[in-house]
């Protein structure tokens, strides 16, 4: 392998890296560990990479795995507010907008997950949180 080949490789994994970053492209750990594992073993002995490239890029896979545990946290933390949010509208009476049409009051009686969306039961009506209009 060339140095320049070479080169181009490590250019080539940082793209790969980055753009996962972005979510054009997902790259897990073990394909990641496994594009590092050749690219060692395919570099050439009389000049080698970089270390720093390899600890640069180890970062970069660091930072991308925070960032999708992140992204799951609040994700989690966006249901459990919708839940909360259902939660307290049971008993309480809600003007909204059903898929149908005209606007219509009732009395939410029960929150359900549905599709990983609250719905609000409302009379024989399935209302979205999105649907309500106001609250009285």
């Amino acid at each position: 392998m060339t140095p320049s080949t070479q080169c181009q490789e490590t250019k080539n994994m940082s793209s790969v890296s980055s753009t996962s970053n972005t979510g054009s492209a997902q790259l897990s750990t073990n394909q990641f560990l496994q594009l590092l594992v050749a690219q060692l073993q395919n570099q050439d002995p009389l000049n080698p990479v970089n270390p720093q490239d390899f600890v640069t890029q180890l970062a970069t896979l660091n930072s991308v795995e925070g960032l999708n545990s992140l992204n799951t946290s609040f994700s989690q933390m966006l249901q459990l507010q919708q839940l909360t949010q259902g939660a307290s509208l049971i008993g309480k009476t809600v003007n909204y907008t059903p898929t149908n049409g005209s606007p219509t009051t009732g009395t939410v009686s029960a929150v359900t997950a549905q599709n990983g969306q609250f719905v609000l039961t409302v009379g024989s009506n399935q209302v979205t949180l999105s649907q309500i209009q106001s609250l009285s």
